[in-house]
C-alpha cells in the first residue's frame, strides 16, 4: 500500500513539474455524483451498500502535449460514502467521506461539430479530512485510523462511527464535450483500487474486511 501511494506521488509531483514548464490554461470544475463503497464484511461476505449522492468542487490545470492530447491534473474537495439500510438494528446509516482529491486525466481531444470531444483517464490519490455519519436520529463522524480493535468496529455502527484510512487510491474514466474554449460537460466514473478499510485486530480471528469506493457522475468546468 504504502509503496503504491508513494509511486502515485511521485507520478504526480512529475507531472505538476513539467506543467510549471509549459504554458497551461487554468480552470474550475464541479459536479453531483452517485457514490457506493464495495465492501465486505470480516469473513468476507459481501455488505450490501446502497448508492449516495456525492459532489466535487476544485480546480484543474491543463497542458498540451501534441495534436489533440492533453494531460489534466487537478486538485478537488470531494465527497464519497454509501448507505446502509436495515443493519445494526438502524432503518438507515449514511456515510459521507470528505477527501482532498488530486487527479490526473489524460485527454484525447478531437474536433467533432462545433466543439470537441472528451475521452480520458488517468490515476487519482486521495486524502481524507473527515466527514460525517448519520443513523437514523443520531449523527457521529467519520474516524481516520490505519488499525482499529475488533470492538471499535463492531461498536461503531451504533455510535455513528465510520473509520476508513488516510489514504485512497484508483482510477478515472470521463467522457464528455467541450463545447467552446472554456465550458465543458462531462459523465465521470471513478474506481478506488485501495482497500480503505482499516486492519482490524481480531484477535487471532478471521480479518477479511474491505471498503473501496466506487462512484459515477456529472460535471462541468469552466476554463479561464
Amino acid at each position: 500500500m504504502k509503496s503504491k501511494v508513494f509511486v502515485l506521488v511521485l507520478v504526480l509531483a512529475m507531472v505538476f513539474s513539467s506543467i510549471s514548464k509549459a504554458q497551461v490554461s487554468y480552470g474550475i470544475r464541479a459536479g453531483i455524483s452517485l457514490q457506493d463503497l464495495n465492501s465486505k464484511w470480516p469473513r468476507g461476505d459481501d455488505m450490501d451498500y446502497d448508492l449516495k449522492t456525492g459532489f466535487h468542487v476544485g480546480a484543474t490545470a491543463e497542458m498540451h502535449i501534441t495534436s489533440d492530447l492533453y494531460i489534466q491534473p487537478g486538485v478537488l474537495f470531494s465527497t464519497k460514502g454509501a448507505i446502509l439500510e436495515n443493519h445494526f438494528h438502524a432503518k438507515e446509516i449514511k456515510i459521507s467521506i470528505s477527501y482532498i482529491e488530486l487527479p490526473v486525466n489524460f485527454l484525447y481531444k478531437p474536433a467533432f461539430g462545433p466543439g470537441k470531444l472528451l475521452m480520458g483517464i488517468g490515476p487519482y490519490l486521495a486524502v481524507a479530512i473527515g466527514g460525517h455519519v448519520k443513523r437514523d436520529d443520531k449523527e457521529g463522524k467519520v474516524k481516520i485510523k490505519n488499525e482499529i480493535a475488533y470492538m471499535e468496529w463492531s461498536d461503531a455502527p451504533y455510535d455513528a462511527k465510520y473509520y476508513v484510512k488516510r489514504f485512497d487510491f484508483g482510477g478515472n474514466l470521463l467522457f464528455g464535450y467541450e463545447f467552446t474554449k472554456k465550458i465543458t460537460a462531462q459523465l465521470n466514473a471513478q474506481l478506488g483500487l485501495a482497500n480503505i478499510a482499516p486492519k482490524m485486530d481480531s484477535g487471532g480471528g478471521i480479518d477479511k474486511t474491505q471498503a473501496k469506493n466506487v462512484g459515477f457522475g456529472l460535471s462541468v468546468g469552466y476554463r479561464f
